[in-house]
C-alpha cells in the first residue's frame, strides 16, 4: 500500500497545490495509462500496474490537506483530475468512486484517533473499494451480509456484488446488518475470508473490478465498524458527490472519443466517390460529427466542474445545509439529463466519419458507446428524470437513497 513518491509539499510545505502542480505530476502518469487502454480492452487485463502507478504518486490524497500528507485539492480540483484520469481510462475513476467519498466523509467526521489512522492510511497511498450491493434482495436497509459479534470483536460473513474496485485496493468498504441495523465495516482487502472474483459481465466498463466479493468469517476489530453509512435514509451529499463521479466518466469518455476518431480520420485518405471533399478530413460532413463529439465534451466536462464547485460549498458548510443539499442534488439530476444523451449520441454518431473500417475491431472505437452505456444506467435516468418532475410539479423531497433491491 505506501507510496514511493516524497510525501507532496506543494509550493511553500502547507499551501495547497494549483491545478500546474497537480497536472505535472498527474498528466505524465495519465498518459502512460491511456497508451494502454485500448490493449487492456482487447485482453480484458484488469488495470494492476496502473493503480499501482496512481497509488505511488498518491492520487487518493488529492483531497487531503498538505499538512496530512495530501495535496489539498478542492473539490473542483479533483474532479477537473477524475475527467482526465476518465480521458486515459475509463474504468478507474469509477473503480475508485467510493474511495473519494470515503475521504471526505473523513474529512468531515471529528477528530480523533481511528480517523486519524484512516487518514494515514489514505496519505501513504491507500486506495478503499467498496462491498455495498447484494444479489437477490439486498435493499436499502436489509442485508443478508451479517456483522455478528465475536469475542472481543466481530465476524463479518455474505456475498456482495458490483464490487467496484475492490479487487485494486487496500481496503473494501462493506454494508452490513448489524441486529437489524445497518452499518458500514472496513475489511482489509487480503484479509482471512475475503475471496474476490473479477466475474463482472457487463458489456461495457469491464475492467471496473467490480464483481463478486464472499466473506466468510472475516474478523473485524470494533475500530472497523464505521456507523451506518453512505445509502441510508435521509439527506446526504453523497449521492450527489458519487453520481458526479459518474458523469466525470462521461465527460472522459466523450473526450477520448473525440481523440481518437480525429486521429483516424487525420490520416484516412479514402473517402466515397460523392463525396464532397477528396479527404475525409476537408469533408464538412464529417467535420460536423467530429464538432458534435467535441461538444458534447466540452458541455460534459463543463457541468461536472460547475458542480463540483457547488460541492466545495457544501462541503465546506459541514455537507448537512439542506437548501445547499437540495441545490446539488437537483443540479446533478439536470445534468444527467444534460450528459447521458449528448454522450451516447455522440458516441453512436462518431460511426459516421468512415464506412465499414471503422468498425474494426483493431479499433475497438465501439468500446466508447458500450462505456457510456454502461455507466449511464447507475442510477436510472428515467426515475432521475421522474422525480426531478414530481418535484417541479408537486414540491416531492427528492430522494436520496438509490439503493437496488426489494424492500
Amino acid at each position: 500500500m505506501t507510496a514511493t513518491s516524497p510525501l507532496p509539499t506543494g509550493t511553500d510545505g502547507r499551501a495547497p497545490w494549483t491545478d500546474e502542480q497537480l497536472d505535472a505530476v498527474f498528466a505524465p502518469v495519465f498518459a502512460r495509462i491511456a497508451e494502454g487502454a485500448l490493449a487492456r480492452e482487447q485482453g480484458r487485463t484488469l488495470a494492476h500496474d496502473e493503480v499501482a502507478a496512481l497509488r505511488a504518486e498518491r492520487f487518493g490524497a488529492l483531497r487531503l490537506p498538505v499538512e496530512l500528507g495530501g495535496y489539498g485539492a478542492t473539490v473542483r480540483q479533483q474532479f477537473r483530475l477524475l475527467v482526465d484520469l476518465a480521458a486515459a481510462e475509463s474504468n478507474l475513476p469509477q473503480a475508485l468512486r467510493v474511495h473519494w467519498w470515503y475521504v471526505d466523509d473523513l474529512l468531515l467526521a471529528a477528530p480523533g484517533p481511528d480517523r486519524d489512522a484512516r487518514l494515514a492510511a489514505v496519505a501513504q497511498g491507500g486506495l478503499v473499494g467498496n462491498a455495498i450491493t447484494e444479489p437477490g434482495v439486498g435493499a436499502i436497509d436489509r442485508y443478508r451480509t451479517t456483522l455478528t459479534p465475536d469475542g472481543e470483536g466481530y465476524r463479518l460473513d455474505g456475498t456482495k456484488y458490483y464490487s467496484t474496485g475492490s479487487l485494486y485496493a487496500d481496503q473494501i468498504l462493506v454494508a452490513a446488518d448489524l441486529d437489524g441495523q445497518r452499518v458500514s465495516v472496513l475489511v482489509d482487502g487480503d484479509a482471512d475470508g475475503v475471496v474476490q472474483h473479477d466475474d463482472w459481465d457487463g458489456f461495457g466498463q469491464r475492467l471496473t473490478a467490480s464483481g463478486t466479493t464472499g466473506f466468510h468469517g472475516v474478523a473485524v476489530p470494533r475500530e472497523r465498524v464505521l456507523g451506518p453509512g453512505y445509502g441510508t435514509e435521509g439527506r446526504g451529499w453523497g449521492t450527489s458527490y458519487l453520481q458526479l463521479v459518474q458523469l466525470a466518466v462521461l465527460a472522459g469518455i466523450a473526450r477520448r472519443a473525440t481523440d481518437d476518431v480525429s486521429a483516424w480520420v487525420r490520416e484516412r485518405t479514402r473517402t466515397f466517390t460523392h463525396a464532397p471533399a477528396d479527404l475525409p478530413r476537408h469533408d464538412p460532413l464529417v467535420q460536423q460529427v467530429i464538432g458534435r463529439l467535441s461538444a458534447a465534451a466540452w458541455s460534459s466536462r463543463a457541468l461536472v466542474l460547475t458542480i463540483a464547485e457547488q460541492l466545495d460549498e457544501l462541503l465546506a458548510a459541514g455537507g448537512e445545509d439542506p437548501e445547499l443539499l437540495d441545490r446539488v442534488e437537483l443540479d446533478v439530476a439536470h445534468a444527467q439529463a444534460a450528459v447521458i444523451p449528448a454522450v451516447l449520441d455522440a458516441t453512436t454518431q462518431l460511426f459516421e466519419v468512415g464506412g465499414a473500417s471503422i468498425t474494426s475491431e483493431r479499433l475497438r472505437l465501439d468500446r466508447h458507446w458500450r462505456n457510456a452505456r454502461v455507466i449511464s444506467v447507475h442510477n436510472p435516468l428515467i426515475y432521475k428524470l421522474q422525480s426531478v418532475g414530481d418535484h417541479v410539479l408537486n414540491g416531492t423531497d427528492l430522494p436520496y437513497a438509490w439503493s437496488a433491491g426489494t424492500r
